[in-house]
C-alpha cells in the first residue's frame, strides 16, 4: 500500500467552505427533511451555516451528545445517532477526504462506496465461486466496538497531511469513546498489560464517518491479503470477508496469517464464522447462500422480511394512504432484492404469505 500523502496543505479550508457545507446539508437532509432536527436547521440555514463555519474555521467545533437506541434485526445492535449539525460536519469532512482514500482502497472492497454495494459483492462472490474450489469465510468479532482510536488515527495520518483535518477527525472519533463499551468484550493481544483495557476504542454505529473509517481501518488488512499472502480471490464487505483458493490447506494457513495481522489492528475473528468450506456447499454471504451456478436467499432473512411486510400490510389496512405508499415502497424494495437470487416462485409465495391480496397490483412485482 502506498504511503504517499496528499500535498494539499490547506485541505481544512475546503472542509468549512460554504459550497462544501451547503452540499453537506443536502446530503445530511436527504430522506430526513420531514424530521424536526433537519427542519430546524434548514429553517435558519444561513445563520446555522455561518455559526458552524466559524466553529470549524476557528477549531472550536465540538460534537453534541449522541442519541442511542437498540435494534434487534437482523441482530441486536446499539445505534447511536448524531445531532443533525454533527451529521452535516460528517458529510462535509467525508466530501473532502474520501476521494483521497478511495484510490488507495482495493477494487474488491464493497461496503459504503460509490458504484459498489451488496449486490455487486454477491455477484463477485459467485464469480470467485466458479473459479476456485474452496472458500475461507471470515467475520471480525465486535468490529465497531473494537476499533482502536490510536491505530485509526495512525492509519488516517498516513494519507492526511493537514493537521487541522486530523484534529477534526480526532474530535469526532473521541466523541464516540465509551459509547460501545458495554458491547465490547475485552480481548488481550500479545504484549498487552492490564492497562490495555483502558485504551479508547469504538466507533458509533450509524455515523457516516464510522462507515468510512471502517474501510480505512481494514484497508491495511486488504492489502496484506492481496499482496503479502498473494490471494487472487478476496473480497470484503464491512467486517465480513472471503478468501478463495483451490487447496483447502492453503486457506487454513492463510487463516492463521489473517488472525495474526488482525491482532496488529487489535481485532479478532469470530471463530464460529471463520471456517474453510467447499464452494459447492454454498457460501453464506450478505443474506444469501451463493453457489457457483445459483443463489438462494437465506431462510431466516425471508422470514424476517415476511414479518416486516405483514406488519406494514396491517398498518396500510388501518391507517390509509400514507401507510399504503410505505407498503408499496417496501414491497418494491424487497422484490428488487429478491430478484438477485434464483427463487422463481418466492415473490408470489411471499405475496400470499403476508396477505397482499387486492392491495398491490401483480404487475408491480
Amino acid at each position: 500500500m502506498s504511503s504517499v500523502r496528499t500535498t494539499d496543505s490547506d485541505l481544512y479550508s475546503k472542509v468549512w467552505s460554504f459550497p462544501n457545507l451547503l452540499l453537506a446539508v443536502r446530503r445530511a437532509a436527504k430522506g430526513k427533511r420531514g424530521r424536526a432536527a433537519a427542519a430546524r436547521f434548514e429553517a435558519s440555514l444561513p445563520d446555522s451555516l455561518i455559526e458552524l463555519r466559524d466553529q470549524l474555521r476557528d477549531s472550536k467545533y465540538r460534537p453534541e451528545p449522541y442519541s442511542s437506541f437498540t435494534i434487534h434485526e437482523p441482530k441486536r445492535r446499539l445505534i447511536s445517532a448524531a445531532a443533525f449539525r454533527d451529521r452535516v460536519v460528517h458529510h462535509a469532512l467525508c466530501n473532502i477526504i474520501e476521494p483521497l482514500f478511495e484510490s488507495r482502497f482495493i477494487a474488491d472492497s464493497y461496503a459504503n462506496r460509490t458504484g459498489k454495494g451488496t449486490h455487486r459483492a454477491i455477484h463477485r462472490c459467485q464469480q470467485f465461486a466458479r473459479r476456485f474450489r474452496f472458500v475461507l469465510t471470515c467475520d471480525v468479532r465486535q468490529h465497531f466496538p473494537s476499533i482502536d482510536h490510536e491505530i485509526l488515527l495512525k492509519v488516517l495520518s498516513k494519507t492526511l497531511r493537514d493537521e487541522r483535518v486530523l484534529n477534526l477527525c480526532r474530535t469526532i472519533i473521541e466523541s464516540g469513546a465509551g459509547i460501545l463499551d458495554q458491547e465490547y468484550e475485552h480481548v488481550y493481544f500479545p504484549g498487552d498489560d492490564l492497562l490495555s483495557i483502558l485504551r479508547p476504542r469504538g466507533l458509533p454505529i450509524g455515523n457516516l464517518t464510522s462507515q468510512f473509517w471502517s474501510n480505512c481501518y481494514l484497508n491495511p488488512l486488504d492489502h496484506f491479503i492481496k499482496r503479502s499472502l498473494g490471494c487472487k480471490g478476496y473480497l470484503r464487505y464491512v467486517d465480513d470477508f472471503l478468501l478463495f483458493a483451490n487447496e483447502s490447506d492453503q486457506l487454513w494457513r492463510w487463516k492463521s496469517d489473517v488472525i495474526s495481522r488482525l491482532a496488529e489492528l487489535r481485532l479478532a475473528v469470530h471463530e464460529p464464522c471463520t471456517q474453510v468450506r467447499p464452494v459447492g456447499e454454498g457460501i453464506p454471504w450478505l443474506g444469501f447462500l451463493v453457489y457457483p451456478t445459483y443463489r438462494r436467499l437465506k431462510r431466516r432473512n425471508v422470514a424476517r422480511a415476511s414479518r416486516r411486510l405483514r406488519s406494514k400490510v396491517w398498518a396500510a389496512r388501518n391507517d390509509g394512504q400514507h401507510e399504503g405508499e410505505a407498503l408499496k415502497a417496501s414491497w418494491q424494495g424487497w422484490t428488487a432484492h429478491a430478484r438477485h437470487a434464483n427463487n422463481a416462485v418466492l415473490i408470489e409465495t411471499m405475496r400470499q404469505r403476508v396477505g397482499f391480496e387486492g392491495m398491490i397490483d401483480p404487475g408491480e412485482n
